[in-house]
């Protein structure tokens, strides 16, 4: 939730529309429980009967972030929260199941708040030590924060650790996020919406103590409720009377019953302060006349006519028009000082209003929003380290919690492996090693568009040994079958064969559920076999430059043949191009034109009646009859006929 009050609305005309390429190559803090909840839920929506949602969520998004969108995560895990948000929690709990809490005892309440909220958290705690478990076998970073995740997500972007952060709630540009990811889905290929601090800051005129000025007046994640009366709207426009550095001063004053827009030390109390319908305003408007609306009264337009009409009676003068408005110097000073007075009136209101709350505004909230304290200090700076799978305990992990086959393990384990490959191969100098001591660089494909941006897919060929680690000749692999086979790794460094009607149970369940990566192509020649992957385009060329040179200069001669096969035969077709222009007489119509002749004179709307045999035209010539006199003679015969 974050800030109440359709706070996210607000800022929706802000937002950047980023593609897939963003946050290659970013840091992106991201917040666990937020995916937890979020995702578990819409797989349950879609598969009530999905087994364990929140890990295979987890597992197939990690997957899509490391290796097809580049990104390098750093998850973030919710500490103790604070009693504030227990109590606030509790309370959305039971005023979703429809129980007042005010009406039962005291005792009974205590009991009632803390037995169904302990059996959540419970739950969710085992749903988040899981999570944390599989991101501990992936080699992805994990953070605990002290309380609330999306505040440590907020204070690594701030301080520079990550580039954004990926989290739902709007309180993380309370807690000093510069860019917020709201959602993101790897597998989508709309773009998704990016709200940066400065442009937020540029358009609404907001800054950090200003959103947190909001959220104590529409309500919180800590404080529900807010101050009553107080929407997105009338939050955004009190807080704009103040600057960021007083504001929270002014709101002290206010929670005082001080009413902050009267300068000087003499500040009147907001009890003291007029009703809006006792104080009158002063004349500053001169009389006009009834008639034409103009300055000066009817009377003295009678007799000396009106200036602004130009008529010298009244007879003459014109009558004011509906909705006329006059612009004179008194009718502007009046105007604005009306506007003036009912904004007053208006700040008298809101402040009495905010006055009649009690402890307001709460400290406790602005401490939360405002702390720097969301990390053990004494250990530092947090350590952000993205390691080596562990692929075997990851394999023995998801068998045991999804009843998945371990060759599909390795399958959906393979794009990941491939990019660390790249990444290490680029950042080193030593001499190539296997991708998963099985399969070896072996060229660049072509290049491949996959959500609007380029992707080289690279061939990897199974490497050939002689002999196993233990000294006995290797095992040849023979690979047969038809395309509706599926290729995956197994333990035993072979490629195993699984039929799609075997894998059926597998495959099914994960059609339909969001962000599983692509399955790497399997390509067999001459009793080799060969792996199809798509990667990064820069990465390979970092890791492998040779190969990507030769590679692109490959596409560059394809191109200059195919431009020169182009122009060879726009210049044969000019050559037997058909002449513009009248045709002479006596050369033979193509098929194409002869057609479309005939068809023009079947189709005519009032043909012509032919005379019956034997008789003649007006002119005297003889014309033919309505008999088919070709009706005997062969096709080529009826064809001479018809060109000559």
């Amino acid at each position: 939730m974050g800030v109440g009050g359709s706070f996210w609305d607000l800022l929706k005309p802000y937002a950047r529309h980023e593609g897939a390429g963003y946050l290659r190559g970013r840091r992106v803090a991201v917040d666990l429980s937020f995916w937890v909840v979020s995702h578990s839920t819409a797989i349950r929506a879609r598969s009530p009967h999905a087994r364990e949602p929140h890990l295979r969520t987890l597992f197939f998004r990690t997957l899509s972030l490391f290796s097809k969108m580049g990104v390098f995560p750093v998850f973030v895990v919710d500490g103790e929260p604070s009693p504030l948000k227990s109590q606030a929690r509790a309370a959305r709990f039971f005023r979703g199941s429809g129980i007042d809490l005010a009406a039962l005892p005291s005792t009974e309440a205590e009991a009632n708040v803390d037995s169904p909220v302990k059996r959540r958290n419970a739950l969710f705690t085992r749903y988040i030590d899981e999570c944390v478990e599989l991101l501990e076998y992936l080699g992805m970073p994990v953070l605990r924060a002290n309380g609330e995740g999306e505040a440590l997500c907020a204070q690594l972007n701030n301080e520079g650790h990550v580039d954004a952060c990926i989290t739902s709630d709007s309180d993380a540009f309370l807690f000093g996020a510069k860019t917020v990811i709201k959602v993101l889905r790897s597998n989508c290929k709309e773009p998704f919406e990016c709200y940066n601090m400065a442009e937020i800051e540029s358009g609404l005129g907001l800054k950090r103590k200003q959103m947190v000025a909001m959220a104590l007046l529409v309500g919180s994640d800590h404080d529900l409720h807010g101050v009553s009366g107080f929407g997105a709207e009338t939050a955004l426009q009190f807080v704009r009377l103040f600057d960021e550095d007083n504001i929270l001063d002014k709101f002290y004053e206010i929670g005082k019953g001080v009413y902050p827009f009267v300068e000087g030390f003499n500040m009147p109390h907001i009890d003291d302060l007029p009703s809006p319908s006792t104080k009158s305003l002063p004349r500053v408007r001169s009389p006009h006349c009834s008639h034409c609306g103009h300055p000066g009264t009817k009377k003295s337009h009678s007799k000396d006519g009106c200036n602004f009409c130009l008529v010298e009676s009244l007879e003459n003068c014109v009558e004011k028009p509906a909705g006329f408005i006059c612009e004179c110097p008194s009718c502007d000073k009046a105007r604005d000082l009306k506007e003036q007075k009912k904004h007053e009136n208006w700040q008298i209101k809101v402040c009495k209003r905010i006055a009649a709350e009690k402890n307001f505004p709460n400290e406790e909230i602005i401490k939360l929003y405002l702390s720097d304290n969301n990390f053990d200090k004494e250990s530092g700076v947090p350590l952000l380290r993205w390691n080596k799978p562990d692929v075997e305990a990851l394999v023995d992990f998801l068998s045991f919690k999804q009843n998945w086959e371990p060759s599909y393990i390795r399958q959906r384990m393979l794009p990941m492996l491939s990019t660390i490959y790249l990444r290490e191969m680029a950042s080193s100098s030593s001499q190539p090693v296997l991708l998963y001591d099985q399969y070896e660089f072996h060229s660049i494909q072509r290049i491949k568009i996959r959500y609007g941006l380029p992707y080289y897919l690279v061939k990897w060929k199974r490497a050939v040994r002689s002999m196993t680690s233990n000294g006995l000749p290797g095992k040849q692999t023979e690979l047969e079958g038809n395309n509706d086979e599926v290729v995956v790794l197994d333990g035993d460094d072979e490629a195993v064969l699984l039929d799609e009607e075997e894998d059926e149970a597998t495959i099914s369940q994960s059609t339909e559920l969001l962000d599983e990566p692509d399955v790497p192509q399997v390509l067999t020649d001459d009793k080799s076999c060969f792996l199809l992957t798509d990667e990064d385009i820069e990465l390979v060329n970092a890791a492998f430059p040779d190969e990507a040179q030769r590679f692109q200069e490959e596409q560059k001669l394809k191109e200059a043949k195919s431009r020169a096969r182009k122009s060879k035969l726009n210049s044969v077709s000019s050559i037997f191009e058909t002449p513009k222009g009248p045709r002479p007489t006596g050369i033979q119509l193509s098929i194409k034109e002869f057609y479309r002749s005939t068809k023009g004179l079947d189709s005519s709307d009032s043909p012509k009646k032919l005379p019956e045999e034997g008789q003649t035209a007006k002119d005297g010539s003889r014309k033919s009859s309505g008999v088919d006199l070709t009706k005997n003679l062969t096709k080529s015969a009826r064809r001479r006929l018809l060109f000559d």
